[in-house]
């Protein structure tokens, strides 16, 4: 007989699957890494399972802890699914940006949702950031997460996400294109493929109201390119420490209308039923494809499910809200 002992070890061994419809316009082979197939359906679930199990070794998580994290909703979902099986208790701390569907998603799964707002500087006492430290220096017997600086993330992604790129594609990929936020996914799989074939090119997406871009360009932190956007899980107000700079060749911006558009786009001609973040990449791939030629191996990483969108990118009501159609 074959079964998974706990839904824990159906995480990873995500499909390649080719892009037909929305890269016609392309010269190159893109492939697109499915990471809703992961049973939290994002690829959080990896890195949050990884964090989880370095922690448990290190003594910074105890039997019957709380674990506390701020979140976009899929990092919490892994953390929850880990949790449930192995006995801790959740807190999550929300940007008010997030779809409701991500917070009734978390809650659905036994863990407490705080909610925040989005328009704070990140040092503000309210901000989703200093909530979600506040809450782990209070709450006994807890253990703060903290994503974007714990080097589990990144980890996670160099033993399970890149290997499994390298193989799938014999070791073809030339180009590695990815949206980026906490930056453990764009930094693991970049520093493992570049390790495999230092010629392969890492391009991150960042999206309009983030820092990523011009401090990647010109060493400038620059507050003035802050702003709030809509888009979902990519794009930051601060420099995570798993974002590693000097492994990015290079950044491509998406507008939020864009990235809502490419969404739809991808279910309805692909049948790809995606996250605001897959929309974001395809139409970031589309713009780089002076960089592409007809030998290349593209592979694009989508990171998350439609139904965390079905009231915000799916609903045409809201889309007509934003002025996006």
């Amino acid at each position: 007989m074959q079964y998974a002992n706990n839904i824990l070890e159906t995480i990873g061994n995500t499909p390649l699957i080719k892009i037909n419809q929305l890269t016609k316009e392309l010269p190159c082979l893109v492939l697109s890494k499915y990471e809703t197939f992961n049973p939290g359906n994002s690829v959080k679930d990896r890195m949050a399972l990884q964090m989880i199990e370095d922690a448990e070794a290190d003594g910074r998580l105890k039997p019957g802890g709380t674990i506390i994290e701020g979140t976009s909703g899929n990092t919490g979902m892994g953390l929850a699914l880990a949790a449930i099986v192995k006995g801790y208790k959740c807190i999550f701390v929300m940007a008010d940006k997030q779809s409701k569907e991500k917070v009734d998603i978390l809650r659905a799964v036994g863990a407490e949702v705080v909610v925040c707002p989005t328009d704070v500087e990140p040092d503000d006492p309210s901000s989703y950031y200093s909530v979600s430290k506040r809450l782990g220096k209070e709450t006994p017997n807890s253990w703060y997460v903290n994503q974007y600086d714990n080097p589990s993330n990144c980890k996670a992604h160099f033993k399970s996400t890149g290997p499994e790129i390298w193989e799938q594609t014999a070791g073809k990929i030339t180009h590695f294109v990815v949206g980026v936020g906490t930056g453990g996914t764009i930094s693991g799989v970049g520093s493992y493929l570049k390790m495999m074939n230092p010629a392969i090119k890492i391009w991150g997406i960042d999206t309009y109201g983030s820092v990523f871009k011009k401090y990647h360009e010109t060493g400038i932190f620059d507050e003035k390119e802050i702003y709030p956007y809509i888009t979902e899980g990519i794009g930051e107000d601060i420099l995570p420490l798993n974002v590693n700079f000097s492994l990015i060749d290079g950044f491509t911006k998406v507008t939020d209308k864009d990235a809502a558009i490419y969404t739809q786009r991808l279910a309805k001609e692909e049948g790809m039923f995606l996250g605001n973040s897959a929309g974001a990449a395809i139409k970031g791939l589309l713009q780089l494809k002076e960089h592409f030629t007809k030998d290349d191996v593209v592979v694009v990483l989508f990171h998350d499910h439609g139904s965390r969108y079905v009231g915000k990118m799916f609903n045409d009501d809201w889309m007509r809200e934003q002025g996006f159609i």
